[in-house]
């Protein structure tokens, strides 16, 4: 069996956060990263997953669109 690139991608982002706290405790900064800019990222990475979800999800804003809801509800037995 095969190790999922999930697991790899885990276990990457969990080494670079174990080694950025030991940088952390011994002093050592090898990137200086200001307030604002976490703040910049956090801001771009909730608007890009809060656009991704949006487009994702079925938004029926038609009347047709919502009938064919109902329908797909209905034949699905919920």
């Amino acid at each position: 069996m095969k190790i999922s690139t999930g697991t790899i991608a885990r276990t990457i982002v969990l080494f670079l956060a174990l080694l950025n706290q030991i940088c952390a405790i011994i002093g050592w900064t090898p990137v200086e990263i200001l307030e604002e800019d976490i703040y910049r990222f956090v801001t771009l990475a909730t608007t890009v997953g809060a656009s991704i979800w949006a487009f994702w999800k079925n938004n029926s804003f038609t009347v047709e669109a919502r009938r064919a809801d109902q329908t797909l509800k209905e034949l699905r037995g919920k």
